[in-house]
């Protein structure tokens, strides 16, 4: 006969078993989203008046980089493109570096300057984003959006060189769309295996990934499962997102911009599987095993133009990009 005693070990174990397969992805889940600092809520305060310039500038850059389609099918256009940046770039007073590779039977490159720090063994932060477009896409969003930021955060801190805490590296990346997404001549995977052979000390890199669109109505914002969970349903916030072993990084980065920005943010880190996820060039320096994370309006999961003709420059809330890019440079001047 069974006791009494067997009984209740077998329910218990059972129960265990049935916590373990049901509690234990949720607090994995809980676990890897929590950020620290309290999310700014509330109106949004007036445009200083650098802000304005700032977001008169921003809409110039996105306005001459992704008001047609420029990748290596358009490389007349991607051509213009890249010398836009290298001309705003190079009237800041920068060496511009170019590491050019073929693809697709075109010589296309990637774009860097550099501000370098006060103490020539300090760490490297990379703040980069893709100046490609999709397929037949003018790209104003994605990602002349991320691309004009990055510009724009090179002139903001200018003020920086041979005194910053961090060696930063402002990159702007080509082939970050199909057909050479995840592949090895997609610009950021060239870049960052070219930064892991160096030696470098990196505390990590941030990609500026479809950043200008945002809506104040109610379910303007979706998620992939299950993330809709635990996030808003309103889309006027930005997001920080890496893969888990971003974890720390995502959330020292969310903790940062939480002290010094008042804009809407959310954060978090989860697996790369979840739709989105790994969807831009932090996934090649994750790749190199830096942690690295991704700055972004959710894309897809938002914006109703993505990856189509009416990516266009007009779609851009260019008044909560200057906000953005104004809280990205104070938090880049508070990381360590």
């Amino acid at each position: 006969m069974i006791d009494d005693t067997s009984i209740w070990r077998t329910r218990l174990i059972s129960l265990a078993i049935v916590a373990a397969i049901f509690l234990l992805p949720v607090a994995a889940l809980l676990w890897l989203t929590a950020v620290p600092g309290t999310p700014y809520a509330g109106p949004l305060a007036p445009l200083t008046p650098g802000e304005t310039q700032l977001a008169a500038r921003l809409r110039g850059h996105v306005t001459a980089i992704a008001s047609v389609p420029h990748n290596v099918e358009h490389p007349i256009e991607l051509e213009r493109a890249a010398r836009h940046i290298e001309g705003a770039l190079a009237g800041m007073g920068y060496a511009v570096r170019r590491q050019s590779f073929g693809a697709g039977g075109e010589r296309v490159r990637n774009i860097e300057v550099v501000i370098e720090p006060a103490a020539r063994d300090a760490k490297t932060l990379v703040i980069g984003a893709h100046y490609d477009s999709a397929f037949d896409a003018p790209g104003a969003n994605d990602n002349g959006s991320g691309t004009a930021a990055v510009i724009e955060l090179a002139r903001s801190l200018a003020d920086l060189r041979g005194k910053a805490a961090l060696r930063l590296r402002l990159v702007l990346f080509v082939n970050e769309e199909p057909p050479w997404f995840q592949t090895p001549l997609m610009g950021s995977v060239v870049y960052a295996a070219h930064l892991k052979r160096s030696g470098e000390p990196v505390l990590g890199m941030i990609s500026l990934e479809t950043i200008g669109y945002y809506s104040d109505a109610p379910h303007s914002q979706h998620y992939p499962w299950p993330l809709g969970m635990l996030y808003p349903e309103t889309g006027n916030f930005v997001a920080f997102v890496g893969t888990t072993d971003a974890r720390g990084f995502v959330r020292r980065t969310v903790g940062s911009f939480r002290e010094v920005a008042q804009f809407p943010s959310v954060g978090g880190a989860a697996p790369g599987f979840i739709q989105g996820v790994d969807w831009s060039d932090h996934w090649a320096f994750s790749g190199e095993g830096f942690p690295a994370l991704m700055v972004t309006d959710t894309a897809p999961f938002r914006y109703p133009h993505y990856h189509s003709l009416a990516d266009t420059p007009d779609k851009i809330d260019y008044d909560r990009l200057a906000r953005l890019v104004s809280g990205l440079d104070r938090t880049i001047r508070v990381m360590r």
